[in-house]
Formats: C-alpha cells, structure tokens, sequence
C-alpha cells in the first residue's frame, strides 16, 4: 500500500508500506478521509512537542472497518471512526477512568505512525460506530471531541461568559460546545478572517481582534465589566496564553486546550487574588466521542461547516506546506484515500 511520511521537519514522501494483517485484538480500516489538524501542520514545520521523525502523520481519520478481532458489535464494511489515543489500560489514570491522560499513552500519528496510509490497524477497543454519518463528519468528530472534551473540563455553566483564545479548527470546536452547554461565548484571535468565520459561519455574537490595544476593555464591555468566567486557549502560542490570564474574572478557570514547549509564566499576587483554577485538557474520552456524534446527529453541530480544503491523497505533499499560510484561509482540509 502506499503511505506518505513525514520523513523530518518540513519534508513529506509518498513510500511503499505492507498492508496490515489482521492480530489479536487488532482491528483493520480501509482509510476513506484523513482530517489534517494543527498537530500535523506542528509536526510538519517541527514545533510539536512529544515528536520523532520519520513519522507518519493523521489521527482524524474515517474509513470502512475491514475485519476486526474481539469487536463483535462491528460489522465487516461498516463506516467508522476510533479513538486515536491508545491507552495501557492499568496505570493510575486508565484505573480512574482518564484514559486520555494515560501515563503511557501512545498517540495514533504523534506517538505511533498515523493514518496516512490506504489501510490502518487499530485497537479494537478504539472503534466507534459511524452511527449513520458521512465519511467528512466521521473524520471530524474527533477535533470536535477535543473542544468538548475542554468544555466538561471547565464544566460550563449556562448564562456563563466563555473567552475562546484562537479560531481555529480546534478553537471552533471548543466554540460550538461551549455554545452547546448554554455559554455566552467570546471569540478571540489575531485573525480578522477567521473572526467573519465565527460571526458568519458559527453565528459567534462577540468576537474580539487579538491585535487590538484595548482588548481588556472590549472584554469588560462585553461582560457588563465581570470578565469572563471560563478562558480557554486553543492556540498552543506561549505569549498568547501568558497574556490571556489577566483576562479572567475573579474565581475564574482558566483551561489550557492548547500545547506548546515552552514554561507558562504567571503573576501569582494576580492569579491568587482571584481564586483562579488553571487546568490542562488532553485529547478526548469515549463519553465526548458520544457527545459530538450526537450532536451531529441531532443537527447542533454541522461539521462540513469547518472543511475549506479537500485534496486527493496523492496530491497531499504538494499541498501541504500552503495549509500553513493563514493567507490561504485554511480551517480544515480533508484528505481524500481510497476513492
């Protein structure tokens, strides 16, 4: 089978790989779409944390299930999707039931090779049923469980204010579900385009331009001079998240959905003063998984909505590198495979 690895920072190439063979426990995907996230773009230029190379890239993926071992609710031919953070099952954080921040997790693309391949062998406790949704909503289910995975963090409350820092694809997500949970949400980035986006395509009332000196002062407009309650940051940028937490309100949380390498450098004299919880929000559960596929179903969520781009497989290398100039208005570009 074909595969395309990112062989180092910057550089892809098509190569020759053995198709999987169905093991114990293992489940085979025949790979119809692979979503490209901003891990892949952080991999490609060489900024992704947690990273070696050569790798294969992709972990929002959806195809045909093939044959699976030990998944006797799944079907030979049925559309699906999995969960692409593969867990050790006895550490303390899978025993509580965060399989997600596994002590030895190993990420489908980051970790492991990923899923820019025809065919993929997977856990098969990963699989989730397509439930009835395309192949495009499939491969997008797993970037909107992130934001939603950050929303039960912050647990959202309705009525409250939500600061969403950064309008990308996962930005968005975190937007939908934050709206979803019956928040008042702000949109924040450095982006003017990708704040139309928000107004146009998300229906955002309150958008903010990062840029602008008198952030803090819109921001207490906006919330009748309270602040918001709940920051998130899906930017993964260190002065982004540095600069964000003098916009909480007192008795505020502030949850990092965002990764970056560098050491967050807080005021704590600001920070203590308003009781502020600071949490971090890694990956997705099964239960968030759920949520969105039933949020798309239900037509809360339109997940087309985010897909600006869409490239043949074998078209990917030439065009991946143009995803990384914000000038090309790339929200989400959707790999087709096996057509």
């Amino acid at each position: 089978m074909q595969t395309l690895v990112c062989t180092t920072p910057g550089e892809l190439a098509y190569q020759s790989g053995v198709k999987p063979e169905l093991t114990t426990g293992q489940a085979i995907i025949r790979i119809r779409r692979i979503g490209i996230c901003g891990t892949d773009l952080h991999a490609f230029e060489g900024t992704q944390p947690f990273f070696s190379y050569p790798r294969i890239l992709g972990h929002e993926l959806a195809g045909e299930l093939v044959e699976a071992d030990g998944a006797p609710d799944f079907e030979p031919g049925e559309a699906v999707t999995f969960i692409p953070y593969f867990n050790c099952g006895h550490c303390i954080a899978c025993r509580s039931g965060k399989p997600n921040c596994c002590a030895q997790l190993s990420v489908c693309g980051v970790h492991a090779d990923g899923g820019m391949v025809e065919y993929l062998s997977v856990p098969s406790y990963s699989l989730v049923h397509g439930n009835g949704l395309s192949f495009d909503e499939l491969a997008l289910v797993e970037p909107l469980s992130i934001g939603a995975h950050g929303i039960r963090r912050a647990d959202v409350q309705p009525g409250e204010w939500v600061l969403v820092i950064g309008a990308g694809p996962i930005g968005l997500g975190v937007m939908e579900f934050a709206r979803i949970a019956g928040g008042n949400v702000i949109a924040l980035d450095i982006n003017e385009s990708r704040l139309d986006f928000c107004r146009n395509r998300l229906k955002v009332a309150h958008t903010v331009l990062a840029t602008a000196p008198d952030v803090f002062d819109q921001l207490a407009a906006i919330t009748n001079g309270d602040m918001p309650t709940v920051v998130i940051d899906a930017t993964g940028n260190l002065r982004a998240i540095n600069n964000s937490f003098q916009y909480m309100a007192h008795g505020a949380r502030y949850v990092l959905v965002g990764l970056q390498k560098g050491e967050i450098s807080v005021s704590h004299p600001e920070f203590h003063k308003r009781e502020g919880t600071l949490m971090s929000s890694r990956n997705a559960t099964r239960q968030d998984f759920e949520h969105v596929i039933a949020s798309m179903k239900n037509g809360q969520v339109d997940p087309t909505t985010y897909i600006t781009h869409r490239v043949a497989f074998g078209q990917v290398r030439d065009e991946f590198a143009s995803w990384l100039n914000p000038a090309n208005g790339v929200i989400k570009a959707m790999i087709e495979v096996n057509e």
